[in-house]
């Protein structure tokens, strides 16, 4: 599995980005997906995940309302639509792949759960 992170840049306080994951290699509504982030000095946190088929989503109290997570399953894509951004956004995105096929319990909210990881896009938001 590949996973192709991109959308990120520099946006003011109050602004909006998109931020998309191409992904390939594998059937990606096999995959359960999620976006974590990690800011300077700080450990990768958890932002949003949605489930192979886009029927479930979760967020992190810090972004619920503010950030949308959602999946194209025919293009192979994930996105994540940030409105109302601050400056406590600014991080290195990425996007994650677990396999929904997976013996093991998804906990989505947890960095190890997830198989493989793109590159990491930047986000800067300006105050």
């Amino acid at each position: 599995v590949q996973l192709q992170a991109s959308g990120g840049g520099l946006v003011q306080a109050g602004g909006s980005l998109r931020l998309s994951c191409a992904f390939s290699g594998r059937t990606f509504n096999m995959y359960h997906m999620g976006w974590f982030r990690q800011a300077p000095g700080k450990q990768r946190e958890f932002v949003a995940a949605i489930d192979w088929d886009g029927g479930r989503t979760y967020y992190s109290d810090s972004v619920r309302g503010r950030f949308t997570i959602f999946r194209n399953n025919a293009g192979s894509t994930l996105s994540l639509q940030m409105y109302s951004m601050k400056p406590e956004d600014t991080a290195i995105y990425y996007c994650g792949a677990h396999w929904a096929g997976a013996s093991t319990t998804w906990d989505e909210r947890r960095e190890s759960a997830y198989d493989f990881w793109g590159q990491g896009t930047q986000v800067t938001v300006s105050s």
